[in-house]
């Protein structure tokens, strides 16, 4: 028998549902369940063919035992290993590679010194930056947010020099980005399900979070929509992301790609409505069922995004 697991929080109706239509669909030799921990021994492989994680982001414990369920067999969506790896700023400069229109950014060192460092930590900054050239490549107005993180925390709307100086302050040890602000004609949020199912969704991140997916007037742009499509491929294969949703800003009929590191998206009934999250948990199960189908006993399951594959083949 090989079995699915879900691994989460604080969610309430994704997981349920999700197991129930993995059982449902009835496949031979195949069960879903919540994920059971009672211990965790290095190298010895668990009981799951397949886990899909909602929660490792926020729960350490949970990383590592994600992490040595891969390597012991369990196919781990997503990948324990590039998820802690990764962060905005690095995605966005592989976005940048793959053809992708971002809106322009850098980074910011954090306002406080980390924990035990001193000024002498950072002999290699210059002193000062080059503030201005950051101020002119960016623009204002400009979105100040972490480099690494989600769920809108810590973001700020920033109108010009003074308001990005006072806020800075508040960040601490954050390392910040800046970025240019995308006044767009519209917006979508795109769910990416097994680098290959795409449902692209209208979404007005201005309203309230229960009625971002309400929009009275949904884009029907046959050639728009075929470009957003085809940016959220391009970036979820080149992360390696199966399980991952992608934002769009277009404006002036480019679409920007503003948010696309969400490996536990928002998979809500309350939030996504009843059509998306149909969608999204017929098309996790068939993913899981068909990991599930391919997994072997022992066999590290670590699949990597095409960057990875691409500079693994680069001779030494």
């Amino acid at each position: 028998m090989k079995k699915i697991g879900i691994l989460f929080g604080m969610e309430d109706t994704f997981p349920a549902a999700f197991i129930e239509r993995v059982n449902e669909k009835n496949e031979k030799g195949i069960i879903a369940e919540a994920v059971s921990i009672d211990k965790v021994i290095q190298n010895r492989p668990h009981e799951y063919a397949v886990i899909i994680d909602r929660i490792s982001q926020d729960v350490p414990f949970y990383r590592a035992f994600l992490k040595n369920a891969a390597l012991t067999g369990t196919n781990v969506i997503n990948n324990p290993f590039w998820w802690s790896a990764d962060d905005k700023f690095f995605n966005n400069c592989l976005a940048d590679t793959l053809g992708v229109p971002l809106p322009k950014t850098v980074i910011l060192p954090s306002a406080e010194h980390p924990t035990d460092t001193t000024a002498k930590s950072f002999r290699n900054l210059a002193y000062p930056l080059d503030w201005e050239g950051m101020f002119d490549y960016v623009g204002f107005p400009a979105y100040m947010k972490p480099y690494a993180g989600g769920g809108w925390k810590n973001v700020y709307r920033l109108e010009n020099r003074d308001e990005f100086w006072q806020k800075h302050r508040e960040t601490g040890q954050l390392v910040m980005l800046l970025q240019e602000e995308i006044v767009f004609d519209s917006y979508f949020r795109v769910y990416c399900l097994g680098r290959k199912a795409v449902r692209i969704m209208p979404y007005e991140p201005r309203n309230p979070h229960h009625l971002r997916y309400v929009v009275d007037n949904p884009v029907t742009d046959k050639k728009l929509l075929a470009t957003i499509k085809d940016y959220t491929l391009r970036l979820c294969n080149g992360l390696g992301y199966d399980f991952n949703t992608v934002e769009f800003a277009v404006r002036d009929g480019i679409p920007y790609a503003i948010d696309f590191g969400n490996p536990a998206p928002d998979a809500e009934l309350t939030s996504v409505g009843r059509e998306n999250f149909d969608w999204v948990v017929e098309e996790a199960a068939k993913m899981a069922i068909g990991f599930a189908k391919k997994h072997k006993s022992g066999q590290m399951n670590l699949r990597w995004g095409d960057f990875i594959k691409q500079s693994a083949a680069l001779p030494l």
